[in-house]
């Protein structure tokens, strides 16, 4: 299936959130509050994209079943109007290429890989990992560089390596390092996206397509703008913007784990969120107070 926003300078589209995976009070997926979130992310939000089942989606605590119950809930209600990545990297190349396929036959857009983690396999590893995944679907891939999560990087030799792999086309980086992600630019056609809210407009400034984010959750019209700005040559509107949400990103990415904050945010916002699973714990009070401060001050409208 086509991606719905998805160009050759941008094949996901630009500004897409890490969405958070609803569940009801006794744990169990939200159905009806994924497409909820889905619809107001995309339709009010300034998403043209939608990463499902990543690290934000709680997918280390969500079975297969879950997953593909989310995915296709989500190619539901925006399908037609966003790009839909589905999260299918484990650190088990074969339960990755089982969680593709299924995500291919639901009928995701592109797949998102994370660095298989704990095992820290060898560049080897991850290279015969990704492009073994990349083989098993016709889909297209995003590959996600996180070492403080993997505990290994993608080094800048083996990125240009997996470039060549067709259905590779992109780079959601966590990693945080601009020149080895601008030698990646310069020297293949892997488009990066960041994978940090800290350094969005950091990596537009040196050649990335768009964002993958968090806190998009709540300002992802604001960050949308920002991408536009910056394309369009307004350096200093861009930088106004990425100066305005300052407080947004401290709120949501620093003080802990940021799924956690993220579900306080949307709960501020009377937007379906519930709680996370275990091991994570939800915010304090304490967390919450300073949280709605911030967003407060970033512009973030909440409800009332």
């Amino acid at each position: 299936m086509a991606s719905p926003t998805g160009t050759s300078d941008a094949p996901f589209g630009r500004m897409l959130t890490a969405m958070v995976t609803p569940f009801t009070a006794d744990g169990s997926v939200d159905v009806d509050g994924v497409q909820r979130l889905a619809a107001y992310l995309v339709d009010e939000q300034g998403n043209d994209g939608l990463v499902v089942s990543g690290t934000t989606g709680e997918s280390p605590t969500t079975g297969d079943a879950e997953k593909e119950t989310i995915l296709r809930a989500v190619l539901e209600a925006v399908g037609d109007r966003a790009t839909v990545v589905a999260g299918a990297g484990t650190n088990d190349t074969r339960h990755s290429v089982e969680l593709a396929r299924a995500a291919e036959r639901a009928g995701a857009h592109g797949l998102l890989l994370v660095t298989p983690y704990y095992n820290r396999p060898p560049q080897e590893g991850l290279y015969r990992h990704f492009t073994t995944v990349a083989d098993a679907t016709g889909l297209p891939v995003m590959l996600y560089d996180i070492p403080a999560r993997a505990g290994v990087p993608i080094a800048t030799e083996t990125l240009l390596r997996l470039a060549a792999h067709p259905r590779i086309v992109a780079v959601k980086d966590a990693k945080g390092d601009l020149f080895a992600g601008s030698q990646v630019m310069a020297s293949s056609d892997l488009v990066y996206y960041s994978g940090d809210d800290a350094l969005n407009l950091p990596w537009l400034s040196v050649g990335a397509a768009g964002v993958v984010s968090v806190v998009g959750h709540v300002v992802g019209s604001e960050l949308a703008s920002m991408i536009n700005l910056y394309r369009a040559g307004d350096v200093e509107g861009a930088r106004s913007v990425h100066r305005r949400l300052l407080p947004v990103v401290t709120g949501i990415m620093t003080r802990t784990q940021g799924v956690i904050m993220a579900k306080a945010a949307l709960a501020l916002k009377g937007r379906p969120a519930g709680p996370v699973r275990a091991p994570l714990v939800d915010a304090t009070a304490e967390q919450v107070a300073l949280l709605r401060e911030e967003l407060v001050a970033g512009g973030v409208k909440l409800a009332d």
